[in-house]
């Protein structure tokens, strides 16, 4: 009898440790495979995608590839095209899931070998829970966008600056063709509880973020203000429990290296002026959500410099702290010629949450895919290895 209570009580513990996994979508290429994006699909299998090619905004070849994670096998699937626009190169797509169970996948187009001439393009499709291949599309469009109020947005950052690179920003400004190009995505796009959507995107050109807005189910976009700073782009965004909206971005500004941080109150029209955190950031994306039990997590790399970093925290007060990190890849303290970087984050419907990220190593270039359980993280890097 006590044999068997020791048992179910070592079989209990076990089911209650934190969870951990990790393996590679496929194995580590010469290719340049960077910027994934994951979803789940309603039947519990999992999709993901990224650029892949022999480079990036210059090299022609570059498509958009994806693989399907089988809930019934267990088992990544062979990587396939899911998007490609002949003879120009594609990149940093990202995949969204809304309330009717439509997926989208957005992704830029460059245009003339300079991200400042990405056109997002966009499809949707409402069949896409297929074993193997692309999904079926049923409606593809450009998004073009005319940034609200960016002259006076712009005015606004420089005030009485007089340098040649603030009347340089204005001029660019007050240009329709050059405020018109160059916004594409990076992170996951979102549904507001009134129907709207929100797409978070940024420009090389300026190093503002923006918000393309959908007010009719995806079929025609506007744009917010833009959000402005010095070099705050690939906003992150996240609501809080008062409705009001706060966008995480990657800092590629003067230091100090900090991710920024900008608020909405008015479902993502306006901005507030973008102003550094505490939060490392080496000029690098990031992904921050809302849990279902209100709590968020942050995936970044925590450093000044270099990608051979990546940490997740956890806050249990919408951002204000973030009291408990545990590093994914690599820490701090021992520099390597790795890279770990551009982290795509979910939570299921299970509970758990899945973490995709660019996996580079002297070996070769992959997309990494964690599954963890948030107990996991609070364990921290002190915590012995699952």
């Amino acid at each position: 009898m006590r044999a068997i209570l020791l048992l179910v009580l070592t079989c209990a513990a076990a089911s209650a440790a934190p969870l951990y996994k990790s393996e590679l979508i496929f194995p580590q290429e010469k290719w340049h495979n960077h910027s994934s994006s994951i979803v789940e699909l309603p039947n519990g299998d999992f999709l993901v995608c990224w650029f892949h090619g022999s480079g990036e905004r210059t090299a022609d070849d570059v498509v958009i590839n994806a693989a399907r994670f089988s809930k019934k096998t267990g088992k990544w699937g062979t990587p396939f095209v899911i998007a490609d626009t002949p003879g120009f190169p594609d990149t940093n797509p990202t995949m969204f899931i809304d309330s009717h169970q439509r997926l989208f996948l957005f992704w830029p187009v460059i245009v003339a070998h300079q991200w400042e001439t990405a056109l997002m393009k966009y499809r949707i499709s409402t069949d896409y829970q297929q074993e193997s291949g692309p999904p079926k599309w049923e409606h593809q469009d450009n998004i073009i966008l005319i940034p609200k109020n960016i002259g006076a947005k712009a005015r606004e950052l420089v005030g009485n600056n007089d340098s040649d690179r603030a009347k340089k920003l204005i001029e660019h400004a007050d240009d329709m063709y050059f405020s018109r190009m160059g916004w594409f995505t990076r992170t996951h796009a979102q549904e507001l509880p009134s129907g709207r959507i929100l797409l978070p995107m940024y420009s090389d050109g300026y190093s503002f973020g923006i918000m393309g807005i959908s007010d009719d189910g995806g079929y025609t976009w506007t744009a917010s203000e833009p959000i402005v700073g010095y070099g705050g782009i690939q906003p992150s965004v996240v609501r809080k429990k008062d409705g009001s909206l706060v966008a995480y971005l990657r800092d590629n500004g003067p230091p100090p290296k900090r991710a920024q941080i900008s608020y909405s109150k008015d479902d993502g029209v306006s901005w507030t002026l973008a102003k550094d955190t505490e939060i490392l950031n080496p000029g690098v994306s990031l992904e921050a959500i809302a849990l279902r039990n209100g709590e968020w997590i942050m995936v970044y790399n925590d450093l000044e410099q270099g990608r051979y970093s990546l940490v997740a925290a956890v806050s249990d007060d919408e951002g204000a702290t973030w009291k408990w990190r545990r590093h994914l890849d690599g820490d701090p303290a021992h520099k390597v010629p790795n890279e770990y970087h551009y982290p795509s984050v979910i939570q299921a419907k299970d509970g758990t949450i899945h973490i995709t990220y660019s996996y580079f190593t002297p070996e070769g270039k992959s997309i990494k895919h964690v599954q963890l359980s948030e107990d996991w993280v609070k364990a921290g890097d002190a915590a012995k290895p699952e």
